[in-house]
C-alpha cells in the first residue's frame, strides 16, 4: 500500500460568511437575500481536500477566544486534522464576509484577518510546529503570512516541497521573496499578473512568472482555464462548465487535490487534471469545502480533458 503523504498547513482557518442578494443589488440600501456562514480559509480549505484525496495533515493557524473559535476548532477536529493552532483569548477569530449579486459575483467583502499577520510569525518559532514541519512530507501555505514568516518557513522546511496559494492580488506579492524556493504556487490571474509584471498571453504570463524565480506554477486563467507550467514547459486545460452553485472554494480544492496528486508522484499535467476535477465538485456544492465521494471524483474526471500545451 502506497504510504499516506503528510502536509503540514500553514496560514488561514476563519468564519467565511457570504451574502447574496437575492434580486437586483440596490447601492446603500437594505437588499433581500441570503446569508450562510462556514468555516473557510484557503490553508484550511486545501488541506480537507487534499486529505480526501489520500494525504493526512495537521494545521497550524490563530484563532481568538470567542465563541466562533470554538467553531472553527470543531470544524478542524471533523475533518481529522491534527489542530496545531494557537488560540489568543483576548483577540477575535478572524473573519472573511462577502456580498455578492444574485449571479454569485463579489460586490465588496471585509477580511478581518489581522491576528494572522499579528500572530502567525511567532508561531512558527514554536517548538511543536518545528516537529511537525521535520515530520510532514511537504508544507502547504497561503500567503496570509507575511512575507518574513513565509521566508522563515522556507528555512526551516530544509528542502521539503513548498506548496503555496496567492489569496489575494496584495497579498500574493508577500510570495516574491521565496518565489525560487516554492514548489508550486496557485493562483488566479489578477495574482499572477501581481507576482509577473505581465498581462497579455498565456506564454507572457509564464514568462513572468519564471523571470520573477517561480518554476513551476498554475493560474486558474478565467473562463475555467487553467493555466499550468514546469520544467517541460506550459499547457493549459479546460474542464466543461457544468452547474456552478458556489465556487468560492474552488480555487483551494484545486490547490489541495492537485497537490495531493503531486505527492502521489504524478506529474503536473496529471496532477491539475485532479485539481480540475476538484475544483468541478467544489463548484457544484454550497459548502467551501465539500465532500465528495470516489465514484463522484472519478466520473468528474473522467470529464476533465487532458492538457493541451500552450504554444
Amino acid at each position: 500500500m502506497t504510504k499516506s503523504p503528510t502536509i503540514l498547513a500553514v496560514g488561514a482557518a476563519h468564519i467565511d460568511r457570504r451574502g447574496r442578494v437575492s434580486g437586483n443589488y440596490v447601492p446603500a440600501a437594505s437588499n433581500p437575500g441570503t446569508m450562510r456562514e462556514d468555516v473557510g480559509g484557503n490553508a484550511f480549505n486545501a488541506l480537507c481536500c487534499a486529505m480526501r484525496r489520500g494525504a493526512s495533515g495537521s494545521l497550524l493557524s490563530v484563532r481568538g477566544g470567542d465563541a466562533l473559535a470554538d467553531t472553527v476548532s470543531r470544524a478542524i477536529a471533523a475533518a481529522g486534522i491534527a489542530d496545531l493552532s494557537a488560540v489568543f483569548l483576548d483577540r477575535a477569530t478572524p473573519s472573511h464576509t462577502v456580498l455578492l449579486d444574485r449571479d454569485g459575483a463579489p460586490i465588496a467583502g471585509i477580511a478581518d484577518m489581522a491576528l494572522y499577520d499579528l500572530a502567525l510569525p511567532k508561531q512558527i518559532r514554536r517548538a511543536k510546529v518545528r516537529e511537525a514541519i521535520t515530520a510532514a512530507d511537504a508544507i502547504l501555505c497561503d500567503a496570509n503570512l507575511p512575507s518574513a514568516a513565509l521566508e522563515r518557513l522556507v528555512g526551516l522546511a530544509a528542502g521539503k516541497p513548498i506548496f503555496a496559494i496567492a489569496v489575494s492580488p496584495d497579498k500574493a506579492l508577500r510570495l516574491a521573496p521565496v518565489l525560487g524556493s516554492l514548489a508550486l504556487a496557485v493562483m488566479d490571474r489578477r495574482e499572477a499578473i501581481a507576482l509577473a509584471g505581465a498581462d497579455a498571453t498565456d506564454q507572457d504570463l509564464v514568462g513572468g512568472l519564471r523571470r520573477a524565480g517561480l518554476r513551476s506554477g498554475v493560474v486558474m486563467a478565467g473562463d475555467g482555464l487553467v493555466l499550468g507550467f514546469d520544467e517541460a514547459g506550459a499547457f493549459s486545460i479546460l474542464p466543461p462548465t457544468r452547474k456552478i452553485v458556489d465556487a468560492a472554494g474552488a480555487s483551494d480544492a484545486l490547490a489541495g487535490a492537485t497537490v495531493a496528486a503531486l505527492l502521489h508522484g504524478q506529474t503536473l499535467r496529471a496532477a491539475l487534471r485532479e485539481g480540475a476535477a476538484a475544483a468541478m465538485l467544489a463548484s457544484e456544492s454550497a459548502e467551501l469545502a465539500p465532500a465528495f465521494t470516489a465514484v463522484a471524483f472519478a466520473e468528474a474526471l473522467a470529464l476533465v480533458p487532458k492538457a493541451q500545451e500552450v504554444t
